[in-house]
């Protein structure tokens, strides 16, 4: 298992990326909105009120999705990811990782898959 974590600067593609994760089978996931470290710093500390004109082409809010998946499906999410959002390598775009999980509880199956009667230890 693998959790991801994305972070969505465009905001009218999360539809498009959730409908996506269903396609693969990803069933679950978690969206909260989320501020970048330049915008929260040219708004609370003055030094930073340069960044200002930086963070005028970017979006004030972003989507941040974390979503526990199987990790035969990562490379598949990633991919979406780059089709849906663009290029995660240019600015402004997004940001998207992952990270092995070894113990999980509370998930539900992903679609396709059988449930794990022990469901807490997917290392064992």
């Amino acid at each position: 298992m693998h959790l991801l974590v994305a972070v969505i600067n465009q905001e009218e593609k999360l539809d498009d990326v959730l409908a996506g994760f269903l396609e693969l089978g990803i069933t679950g996931a978690t969206v909260i909105q989320s501020e970048g470290m330049g915008r929260v710093l040219s708004h609370e500390i003055p030094i930073f009120a340069g960044l200002q004109t930086l963070l005028s082409r970017s979006r004030p809010q972003n989507q941040t999705i974390f979503s526990v998946m199987d990790s035969s499906k990562v490379d598949a999410a990633f991919a979406l990811l780059q089709e849906v959002c663009g290029d995660l390598s240019n600015p402004a775009t997004g940001i998207a990782f992952s990270v092995p999980v070894d113990r999980v509880v509370g998930l539900a199956p992903e679609l396709g898959e059988d449930p794990d009667p022990k469901g807490s230890n997917l290392g064992a």
